[in-house]
């Protein structure tokens, strides 16, 4: 679906670089904390910024050069855009049946109603997360064969959190080869749906692990200075200097429970990879 070679892209100061691959069928999350350059990613994969350097394929083609009929295949959930002012739902409705070849009103409809969006008042009137689902449910509206929702559930509360990743899901059942490219920073939405993560730091991708894996095979050693000093650091990522010795990063946790029986393990979730990784773990 996607296909990013040696990209990069230089703002001033800042300068993102990647390599990463969405495959057919499959869920991607880009993580990482704001500013990381979750967003630099969208916008050069969309075509709205161009990078300086590297290759960028989508469907096969240069995303530069991408014909008509292919974009008709993108949905696209951008954090800071989506249909507001004196508009309402009705009035958006209109606006993608003019702009997609396959929308499907029905469909548009139906997902309103159990959404809980009135069709016909104003969506500057409408709450932070009928706003957010508005947005996702406009990207899925012509039954798009890749998703590309950047921070879908940023400043929302759980509940409606849990229905735009349940909207995700259920879009992605109704057809396995559609695939998802999807951006956030609350690492913990994304533990149950994404297949693949990639997590960025400054600009740099700095891991890429199966979610799977990172939620079985990592964890946290919180070792002292005297433990430390013996430690087989082999599998260790990362190391963070801390009141009691040291907190260290690993891919395999249960080597050193098995052949480190006396220093604690916790798990490592992806809330820890980042911090971990980041230099932010505390």
């Amino acid at each position: 679906m996607i296909t990013m070679q040696n990209v990069r892209k230089t703002y001033g100061n800042f300068t993102f670089e990647i390599s990463m691959e969405l495959p057919e069928g499959q869920i991607l999350g880009l993580i990482g904390k704001n500013g990381a350059g979750k967003s630099t990613a969208i916008k050069l994969i969309l075509g709205l910024c161009r990078a300086d350097e590297g290759s960028i394929r989508v469907f096969g083609h240069e995303s530069k050069e991408l014909p008509e009929t292919l974009r008709q295949e993108i949905g696209v959930s951008l954090a800071e855009s989506g249909f507001s002012g004196e508009l309402t739902v009705n009035d958006v409705k209109h606006i993608l049946k003019k702009m997609y070849y396959s929308f499907d009103e029905n469909y548009f409809i139906k997902q309103s109603e159990n959404l809980k969006l009135p069709m016909n008042k104003k969506i500057k009137e409408f709450s932070t997360g009928m706003k957010a689902k508005l947005r996702v449910l406009t990207a899925m509206t012509h039954h798009a064969k890749l998703l590309i929702m950047d921070e879908p559930t940023a400043g929302l509360d759980v509940e409606a959190r849990n229905e735009i990743l349940d909207m995700l899901r259920a879009y992605i059942a109704e057809d396995e080869s559609r695939s998802i490219l999807i951006t956030s920073h609350i690492s913990t939405d994304l533990e149950s749906l994404c297949d693949e993560l990639y997590l960025i730091h400054d600009g740099k991708l700095i891991l890429h692990e199966g979610t799977d894996a990172i939620l079985e095979q990592y964890g946290i050693l919180k070792v002292s200075e005297e433990q430390y000093r013996t430690l087989d650091q082999s599998s260790i990522l990362k190391v963070q200097k801390e009141n009691y010795g040291y907190a260290c990063f690993t891919n395999d946790k249960k080597f050193y429970q098995e052949n480190y029986p006396q220093i604690a393990v916790e798990n490592g979730g992806i809330d820890e990879l980042i911090l971990m990784m980041t230099g932010g773990y505390r």
